[in-house]
């Protein structure tokens, strides 16, 4: 609790001595933990779905037979292309939700100021760029005092947060990026004008 508490405090005379600089520092902070949660979110991929573990398995076998049959000779034709009736055309189906289309998790992370938002958003952002460039606007138009809330109101995205998604998020997305804090606050305080 010390620590945290002496934390506190030198921020808090760092905001009273220069006001607007601890402004843009927890806009600037708010901006980095919003990208760096987005980012993390995982993006559904049923290639990794314990449901289709064996047919992404078998798949890439495939692939990596395919491949290996290059490295004969006896495969190739005088141009290097591979034989007729050489290649395996064989592949087993990933399965899905008819119409699934992943990244409604990270579509739905959420800024407000002042008071948090619950709604869920249908759309979907697999890069997260809208989601980031929507936050950043709100971000970017806080006073840099009133409470800046980033929120998931997804039911899964608890589930997620602690490694339901072991492949892509084994850590969760929300938890290492709070541990990343303090090197946010040490990167946008060495970012202000001197």
């Amino acid at each position: 609790m010390g620590s945290a508490q002496s934390f506190a405090l030198s921020l808090h005379a760092f905001a009273k001595k220069a006001p607007e600089n601890a402004r843009q520092v927890v806009r600037s902070v708010s901006i980095s933990l919003l990208k760096s949660t987005v980012l993390r979110t995982p993006v559904g991929n049923p290639d990794v779905w314990a449901v289709n573990r064996s047919a992404a398995y078998y798949n890439a076998e495939v692939a990596a037979h395919n491949t290996a049959l290059r490295d004969d000779p006896e495969n190739l034709t005088k141009n290097g292309r591979l034989k007729p009736g050489r290649k395996l055309n064989d592949g087993m189906d990933i399965i899905a939700p008819e119409g699934y289309v992943g990244g409604r998790l990270r579509a739905n992370w959420t800024v407000s100021i002042g008071e948090p938002t619950f709604v869920s958003i249908i759309d979907t952002d697999k890069s997260g760029s809208k989601t980031i460039a929507n936050g950043e606007a709100t971000i970017a138009s806080s006073d840099g005092e009133t409470d800046i809330f980033i929120v998931n109101t997804l039911p899964y995205a608890i589930p997620i947060e602690y490694g339901h998604s072991a492949k892509q998020a084994p850590e969760g997305m929300v938890r290492v990026t709070v541990a990343e804090f303090q090197a946010y606050v040490e990167k946008a305080v060495s970012e202000l004008p001197q």
